[in-house]
């Protein structure tokens, strides 16, 4: 086992930050517990951390289409804002809100409707205009110059999670190949990031990354089965309210398992179609089916990543660029979301372009309720995250790069203003948002690609 087996209460010999639960073939990262607090004598790490400090977190959600601009921002502005129809899910939330008012991204400001404005969503730069694979977007993008100075910290540097598959060909309307829709994280000006599409993958992915060793046995029962006896131990050396926040996490962590073993359930063994299926009979690739609880499942794997310090960066998409999915699973939703966003002013399409709009905060609310809910040293992981909302467009129907919808939840640690509705001059650099997101990750960074400052009111 890694934890130490004192015959004393283990907070007299705390466990280390990179503490797991093991088992035959799989390993579970422990979320934070009081037991982790160092004693003054052994309060230094090898590494040089400090587990008494909770880790600050990062991630940025990608919406693609832009929004109902006349629904989504607050008419005042400092503390005392009322939130706008849209941001009306974040009630609860507001504390924990900043919403930002007057960002764009000078980058994408040229003749391309969607693509220029995905792939540089997070590294403000314009990309090189191209029909295959020779991709490049001139930079690096804001989440891994974060990860480049959090990730040797972490087993995973950071998480790029998506939905939709990268799509490929060339949009003729445009002159762009399609993958540059599929990519906002970049390493490098010609390295997209490969995103993880299946929320199983990411799963094991994450209780896999701190025992990488190959597995030996069939993956014929959960994980969390596995570790279940060394978590039985743990326990009986835990206070109180650690022994509640195992619990709230050992039940966490399998309502996920249930919920990934019940997509799958419909694989059954000697079944055979009582007719043949044929090629034409394959469903529409854009149909809802399952896609809310496949966002749902992607949220939750962010939390647990945060929760148990397996990365502390992570990007997610909930679509690709000139994203078509059906959104008929929504009251009152009867099309796709891109033909929904070009709306041109039609009364029935942007009471449907709004409904999809509250559904895409509805579960940035759900991730940040969540991350609300799980308790650490004197706070939340809220609280130590910094959640980043926006799309690359104002407007789907006049491809706005101008006046960008942002928000930040959580208050990073103490490091960042939330409570308030912030309002700056037209054309405000976006990077000037990241430039100060970055700082509150290491204070040397003060600048971020065309970011003349960091943002006034966005630290404390």
């Amino acid at each position: 086992m890694v934890y130490p087996r004192p015959q004393q209460p283990c907070w007299h010999s705390p466990l280390t930050r990179r503490s797991l639960l093991r088992g035959t073939g799989a390993a579970l990262a422990l979320p934070w517990l009081e037991a982790m607090i160092k004693t003054k004598a052994s309060a230094a790490e090898k590494d040089g951390s400090n587990p008494t400090d909770a880790p600050l977190r990062m991630a940025a959600l990608f919406v693609p289409n832009g929004v109902r601009q006349d629904q989504w921002t607050p008419t005042e502005t400092g503390h005392n804002y009322e939130l706008s129809p849209t941001l009306q899910p974040l009630a609860k939330l507001k504390d924990q809100l900043l919403v930002l008012t007057n960002l764009w991204n000078q980058g994408s400001n040229i003749g391309d409707g969607h693509y220029v404005k995905t792939s540089g969503f997070l590294t403000c730069t314009t990309i090189n205009k191209s029909l295959g694979i020779d991709l490049n977007c001139n930079g690096q993008s804001m989440d891994q110059v974060a990860a480049n100075h959090a990730g040797r910290q972490t087993p995973i540097p950071s998480l790029e999670l998506g939905i939709d598959p990268v799509t490929t060909g060339v949009d003729t309307n445009v002159g762009y190949t399609r993958v540059y829709g599929s990519h906002i994280a970049w390493s490098g000006p010609t390295s997209p990031l490969a995103r993880e599409l299946n929320p199983k993958m990411v799963f094991e992915r994450l209780f896999r990354a701190s025992n990488p060793k190959k597995e030996t046995i069939a993956r014929d029962r959960l994980l969390l089965d596995r570790v279940l006896t060394d978590a039985k131990e743990l326990k009986q050396k835990l206070g109180a309210s650690d022994r509640q926040r195992m619990d709230e996490y050992l039940q966490s962590v399998r309502s996920i398992e249930k919920r990934l073993q019940n997509q799958q359930s419909g694989a059954i063994r000697n079944w055979r179609p009582l007719v043949d299926l044929k090629p034409k009979d394959r469903p529409d690739p854009d149909a809802p089916d399952q896609y809310p609880e496949q966002v749902q499942l992607m949220l939750d794997m962010i939390a647990l990543a945060f929760q148990t310090d397996t990365t502390r960066v992570c990007t997610f998409m909930f679509g690709n660029a000139v994203s078509g999915r059906n959104f008929s699973f929504l009251e009152g939703v009867t099309g796709g979301h891109h033909d929904t966003s070009h709306h041109q002013n039609s009364e029935d399409k942007l009471r449907q372009y709004q409904l999809i709009n509250l559904w895409h905060i509805q579960q940035y609310a759900y991730l940040l309720e969540k991350l609300a809910g799980m308790q650490e040293r004197d706070g939340t992981v809220l609280e130590n995250s910094m959640i980043l909302y926006g799309s690359g467009l104002r407007d789907g129907n006049s491809h706005n790069p101008h006046n960008l919808p942002i928000l930040v939840g959580g208050s990073g640690s103490g490091k960042i203003a939330t409570g308030q509705h912030l309002q700056y001059g037209p054309d405000t650099p976006l990077a000037n948002l990241y430039a100060g997101l970055l700082n509150a990750f290491d204070k040397k960074t003060t600048n971020f690609a065309d970011s003349t400052e960091i943002l006034p009111g966005v630290l404390t």
